[in-house]
Formats: structure tokens, C-alpha cells, sequence
């Protein structure tokens, strides 16, 4: 592999955001459930991914376009792009916690960190393939 300065510093500034993404998501997720709504209801559980998908998504979309990827084309087009890409990661997200939450019974807190893992680097891919390509 030929990693040049522009492209570890994409990386580095990718997993930055992303780390500040998710821990966007986790806050809001964890608020959720501790507060109002209860993550041994499927739906409910399901509800708290949601918002909390929805609240890191804006965040996302906007230090990806601006700090990571430079976005410079469409804005319209690149929140289009972005979001069908989130919403794949999110169907994924959900498919995760619904598995081994509500079918395998395994704590939702660290199922969701795991999960996040498998989230960021999925969408850095769609990000950098499908949103923000050159």
C-alpha cells in the first residue's frame, strides 16, 4: 500500500470525526435508554438506535464534507449520497443490536460499542467510494 501525507492525514482526521461521531451517538443512545425509553423493548430499543443514528448522521455529514473529504461538489447530491449511505449502515447497526440483543440476550451497552466499530469502518468506505469520491 502507498500511503501518502494527504492520504494518512484523510485517515486520521476521518477517525477523529468518527470517533467524535460515535461518541455522539453513544451519548445520545445511552440518554435514551437510561432515561426514557427501555432497551428490553425491541421497538423502544430500536427507536433509541434511530435517534441516536439520526443525531450523529448531521454531525457526520458535516465535518466529513468540511475536515476529511473536502467535499466541493453538489451539496444536495453529497447529503443524498450520504444519508442512503447511512441508512445502510444504520439497517446494519440495527440488524446487529436486533441479533444479539433481542435474539442472543447480550448486554446492549457493549453490543452497541462493537457495533459503532463495525459502523465506522463501513462507512468510511461508503464515504470515500460512493459520497465524497474524487
Amino acid at each position: 500500500m502507498n500511503f501518502t501525507v494527504s492520504k494518512l492525514k484523510e485517515i486520521f482526521l476521518y477517525l477523529f470525526f468518527g470517533v467524535l461521531t460515535t461518541f455522539i451517538c453513544l451519548a445520545c443512545y445511552y440518554a435514551l435508554v437510561m432515561t426514557v425509553l427501555d432497551a428490553e423493548n425491541p421497538i423502544q430499543l430500536q427507536a433509541a438506535n434511530i435517534i441516536a443514528w439520526f443525531c450523529a448522521v448531521i454531525f457526520a455529514f458535516f465535518t466529513n464534507r468540511k475536515y476529511v473529504f473536502n467535499g466541493s461538489g453538489n451539496i444536495i447530491s453529497e447529503i443524498i449520497k450520504f444519508f442512503l449511505a447511512r441508512i445502510f449502515s444504520l439497517l446494519l447497526d440495527m440488524l446487529i443490536m436486533f441479533l444479539f440483543v433481542s435474539v442472543f440476550k447480550y448486554n446492549d451497552k457493549i453490543i452497541k460499542v462493537i457495533s459503532q466499530i463495525i459502523i465506522v469502518v463501513s462507512n468510511y468506505l461508503l464515504s470515500k467510494c460512493f459520497v465524497f469520491k474524487d
